[in-house]
């Protein structure tokens, strides 16, 4: 997997350079669907992936979120699951918390992954049983997670965009106290992989493939557990795009205890 991850970090760098093009101009918004934007840096950028990756890659499939779905995916055992820029909301309102994701999933699992934060040119990077990897400007360390098992010293990363009741009281119930607020699904595990934030949860269906495979071979890399919010293992290159199950990425020494206080809350709210 070596050549695979180098090229697919030139390619989140690269990617990344054509996001920060439109970023310092007046971005040209359109709507999938109500709540639901994307502009032309996506656009640009996720043309650019899938034609690399294409090239780099012709016997791979491809599933991009700014794309038509081949399905000709179904028959490959190896696909690449792309988010050109995750963050999107993020990106419009300058905040800079937007990141391109390159996932790499072999017979359904995540086995490599690169999120790349141009703005503060971050990428983390991992591939199954290598260990997870934050680089920057040159530098280079090993990712690992908090130990912490208290939940009052624990913290949350929460959406910036929306707000969740069902999230809100997990949190409560847990005794976590902490917040931090940002854009994007792979900054916020991330963060987790750090070590400076403990958890990140979805409880609904508006994440999609290319929203977790990257950022989850890193976190487990890193030392972290994610998986659907009743446990289960998330698997990739499925006909349904969406985790319809919700997410749960965690530092992994609560999570068994998280996924019983969030199938309680669902359980009420249902």
């Amino acid at each position: 997997m070596k050549n695979e991850l180098e090229k697919a970090k030139e390619l989140a760098v690269t990617a990344g350079s054509l996001l920060l093009k439109h970023y310092r101009g007046v971005p040209a918004i359109s709507w999938k669907r109500p709540g639901d934007p994307v502009t032309a840096a996506d656009r640009a950028a996720g043309k650019f992936l899938v034609g690399e990756l294409n090239r780099l890659f012709p016997d791979d499939g491809i599933l991009s979120e700014e794309g038509s779905d081949d399905p000709a995916r179904f028959s490959k055992a190896r696909v690449w699951i792309i988010d050109p820029m995750d963050g999107t909301k993020e990106f419009i309102d300058r905040l800079g918390e937007f990141a391109v994701m390159i996932g790499l999933a072999v017979d359904g699992t995540a086995t490599l992954g690169v999120v790349y934060q141009p703005v503060t040119r971050k990428i983390y990077y991992a591939v199954s049983g290598q260990g997870a990897f934050l680089e920057r400007k040159g530098d280079i360390r090993q990712l690992r997670v908090s130990t912490e098992t208290d939940p009052l010293r624990m913290s949350i990363a929460l959406s910036r965009s929306h707000n969740s009741s069902q999230v809100d009281l997990i949190r409560d119930r847990l005794g976590i106290e902490g917040t931090i607020r940002s854009g994007s699904v792979g900054l916020k595990v991330g963060m987790i992989c750090e070590g400076c934030v403990h958890l990140y949860l979805h409880t609904g269906s508006r994440t999609y493939q290319w929203d977790t495979c990257a950022p989850e071979i890193i976190l487990r890399e890193a030392g972290g557990r994610m998986t659907d919010v009743y446990g289960a293992s998330l698997r990739y290159n499925k006909p349904e795009l969406r985790n319809l199950r919700g997410v749960i990425a965690s530092n992994g020494t609560l999570h068994d205890r998280i996924i019983e206080v969030t199938t309680e809350v669902l359980t009420g709210f249902i």
